[in-house]
């Protein structure tokens, strides 16, 4: 009698070395990025804290400023002010704020050391957390759009022009909160980032309009990241604006700068 022998999972073919299945080894590169972007996602959607800022505040900045006459925000329909600087507000929450303290928690507890030394390299772990960010902010945009619209918000001007902002925006608040988390310590982090955030509220040109500020303070006011993201949509979308090249260079500037800035000085443990 003739017996075939073989190791575990062999394919039984006398000689042959053994092929197992599932094939041990890491997943494909862009299988891990996007699995590693849902979770993200995931957890950003459900920490209250990030909800709050993400949501809960620039929506009930956009309502209550649309509805009550509390700031005067020049001729026309106050939501058609409001609306491109809450639209900015969403960016800077997330891109900046929220991902800013969700990293710096993350490096405190280990989590990004460990995640370091799985097979996902870094800049792909930093790839799936862009993604992430730019899935909660469509989330965003498109439920502040609905509201604004509820309210009477009638916007014009080039769509391109619009998502051109969005994305310097997301880049430049992307890269001062990954350089805020990967240098200061957790709490530190925490406490700066709501701190800007409150900040940029007021002085970022975003419920209140910069020509309200004293002739010094707006020369350096729009040189902001948030001013000139909340101005540039307002050119567009309230004034019809075909490229707002000053704002698109001020957002360029500080996205290039903050990127570079984190990758050379983010430390991950």
């Amino acid at each position: 009698m003739t017996t075939t022998t073989g190791t575990p999972g062999n394919t039984g073919t006398p000689g042959a070395a053994g092929t197992y299945a599932p094939r041990p080894g890491a997943a494909p590169l862009g299988r891990m990025i996007a699995a590693q972007a849902v979770l993200e996602t995931k957890m950003l959607l459900r920490n209250g804290e990030q909800l709050l800022l993400t949501v809960i505040i620039p929506t009930l900045l956009l309502v209550l400023f649309s509805s009550v006459d509390i700031i005067d925000t020049g001729a026309g329909e106050a939501v058609d002010f409001l609306a491109p600087g809450i639209l900015a507000l969403a960016v800077m929450s997330t891109a900046f704020t929220g991902q800013a303290i969700a990293t710096g928690f993350e490096r405190r507890y280990g989590v990004l050391k460990r995640l370091a030394a799985s097979p996902l390299p870094r800049w792909a772990l930093m790839t799936a957390k862009t993604a992430s960010v730019l899935v909660t902010e469509v989330l965003q945009i498109v439920l502040l759009t609905v509201i604004a619209f509820a309210l009477g918000w009638s916007p014009h001007g080039n769509p391109a022009a619009v998502l051109l902002l969005l994305v310097l925006g997301t880049a430049a608040f992307s890269g001062l909160g990954l350089l805020m988390a990967g240098t200061l310590k957790a709490e530190a982090t925490l406490a700066a980032a709501n701190l800007v955030f409150l900040l940029l509220l007021v002085g970022g040109g975003v419920i209140v309009p910069l020509d309200r500020f004293p002739d010094a303070a707006q020369d350096v006011l729009g040189l902001l990241p948030i001013s000139a993201l909340s101005d540039g949509l307002r050119d567009v979308l309230q004034h019809g604006a075909a490229m707002p090249w000053g704002d698109l260079g001020i957002l360029a500037g500080w996205a290039v700068a903050g990127l570079a800035a984190a990758g050379k000085f983010f430390r991950w443990e």
